[in-house]
């Protein structure tokens, strides 16, 4: 559920609605509808964003919000209700406050049907985004408990969320397989040099998800580490989806393995989507109820054109077509209509393009072959490269400076520079595509790379070949962190690995339109 609260009634609520908001009065916190999974805060502009949490039974969601860690100026917010329809989650989003204010927040919930029963908060915090040209920085990644590598106490958890959390960034980047839906957690996994890892288990992550309420389960099993609870409540995060919040490389014509008893593709996608709608902080469409692609505007220097590789691809399949048509949809005609407007109408000094998947890294769509990326291989346009090729000549023709491209998926850290001379097709300007994570999951790769947009490799951490699928403790877990000087509007990328090493660095001078 949502609800807008607006820079009016943000300053006339004042102490007096406040101090009419009971504390608890019971002693026994079991009596109390708690917060079960931290809170999360995201998609936040130069004026608001999305306060999230989730109770343990139906409940009233109170938040207050200020612009002091002490709370001093705090101000109650109007309740709004967490139901078992939503899985007991919900979700504000907050408009009309100032821009480049720290932002803190608590959230408590109240018992629906016992009004003066309240439980006890949990406090958050986010940055609105900058109004003036100040500095900002943000990370990214993506492959969350993959391969059925959970949460291990022993190795610390998630410690990727922990080593991105000490840069206090302005906001996470989240670049899609938030979950592994398809992907079992089992208690014990025996390791190459015959260590244990030892995962925490929910009944829920024994199978494949198949029904709303496991993967629902799915999202909730992440927000059980320490780690990641932390980063959510310090760090907003514009989040996006790629294949494993649904299963491992769908489209209209995944072939479901045997471990389904659901055989119907889109009615688990259905079912996905609600759950990850339902469990992040993100402005929601009325256009189009259940999108995920959309634009975030973070001040003067950034705009964020955040994208949906998922929803509007034709079937995976050989990706070879001569000509464009639905057989070959990526994105989507519409989607590439938005972007473009996006594009053009921006006047940010940076666009970054978030895309699920690469470029030019070939993935395959195993075992029955064919593709599941962008690229099929060295040549021409083909498949999907029709869609990168027009979005490319569109930023060269418009003209359109200074994009980026930011991704993950394919579980290993690179830097490709784009190159028009070295491209079968060369109708674009020279750019950067960067790529991060997992940032907690199996680390595979080097991919293949299909030489059509000419890419070159800069930077690579991968394990190589007969070392594929590491468990996140032997360290090759990777994020990006970005930074933009406010002054000068330079952009430093720095891919990162778990321990926080610096592995790679380039700054990027501003083009003037």
């Amino acid at each position: 559920m949502n609800i807008k609260f607006s820079r009016r009634r943000f300053l006339a609520t004042g102490a007096g609605a406040l101090g009419a908001i009971a504390m608890p009065h019971l002693s026994r916190a079991a009596d109390r509808p708690a917060v079960t999974h931290g809170v999360q805060a995201g998609d936040g502009t130069v004026d608001g964003g999305v306060v999230w949490a989730r109770a343990d039974r139906p409940a009233q969601m109170l938040v207050e919000v200020a612009t002091t860690e002490s709370f001093k100026d705090a101000r109650a917010l109007p309740p709004i209700a967490a139901l078992p329809e939503s899985d007991f989650t919900a979700k504000m989003l907050i408009e009309n406050l100032p821009g480049g204010q720290d932002i803190f927040y608590r959230v408590r919930f109240r018992d629906l049907s016992h009004g003066a029963i309240e439980g006890e908060s949990v406090v958050g915090r986010f940055r609105t985004a900058p109004a003036d040209r100040r500095d900002v920085s943000f990370v990214w990644g993506g492959d969350v408990a993959g391969q059925g590598w959970g949460i291990n106490p022993d190795d610390g958890g998630m410690l990727t969320f922990s080593a991105m959390r000490k840069h206090r960034p302005d906001f996470f980047l989240h670049s899609g397989d938030t979950i592994y839906a398809d992907g079992p957690i089992a208690s014990e996994v025996k390791l190459a040099d015959g260590k244990i890892w030892k995962n925490v288990t929910i009944p829920e992550k024994t199978k494949v998800a198949e029904t709303l309420d496991e993967y629902r389960a799915a999202h909730k099993y992440n927000l059980t580490d320490d780690n990641l609870r932390a980063f959510n409540a310090e760090v907003p995060i514009f989040v996006q989806w790629d294949d494993h919040e649904v299963t491992n490389n769908w489209s209209l014509s995944k072939e479901l393995p045997a471990a389904y008893k659901v055989r119907d593709i889109s009615l688990l996608a259905a079912r996905a989507g609600r759950a990850f709608h339902e469990m992040y902080p993100m402005r929601e469409s009325i256009t189009e109820p259940g999108r995920v692609y959309r634009q975030i505007s973070y001040g003067p220097h950034l705009d964020v054109f955040v994208l949906d590789e998922r929803s509007y691809r034709g079937p995976n399949g050989a990706n070879l077509e001569t000509a464009y048509g639905p057989a070959s949809y990526f994105l989507g005609p519409d989607q590439i209509a938005w972007l473009k407007r996006g594009l053009l109408n921006s006047r940010a000094t940076w666009k970054v393009i978030a895309s699920d998947m690469p470029i030019s890294l070939v993935v395959s769509d195993t075992p029955k072959g064919g593709s599941e990326a962008i690229a099929q291989g060295d040549g021409p346009v083909r498949g999907r490269e029709f869609e990168i090729a027009d979005i490319l000549r569109f930023i060269k023709m418009a003209p359109i400076s200074n994009t980026v491209w930011l991704t993950a998926d394919v579980h290993y850290a690179a830097a490709h520079y784009y190159d028009p001379n070295k491209a079968q097709f060369q109708e674009f300007e020279p750019f950067w595509e960067f790529v991060s994570g997992p940032l907690h999951a199996g680390t595979f790769g080097p991919n293949a790379l299909d030489n059509t947009f000419g890419p070159e490799v800069r930077f690579i951490k991968a394990p190589g070949k007969g070392n594929q699928n590491l468990p996140p403790s032997a360290g090759m877990q990777f994020f990006g962190h970005v930074k933009i000087d406010g002054a000068s509007g330079q952009m430093t990328v720095t891919l990162r690995d778990r321990a926080d090493v610096a592995l790679w660095s380039t700054t990027l001078d501003p083009k003037q339109s």
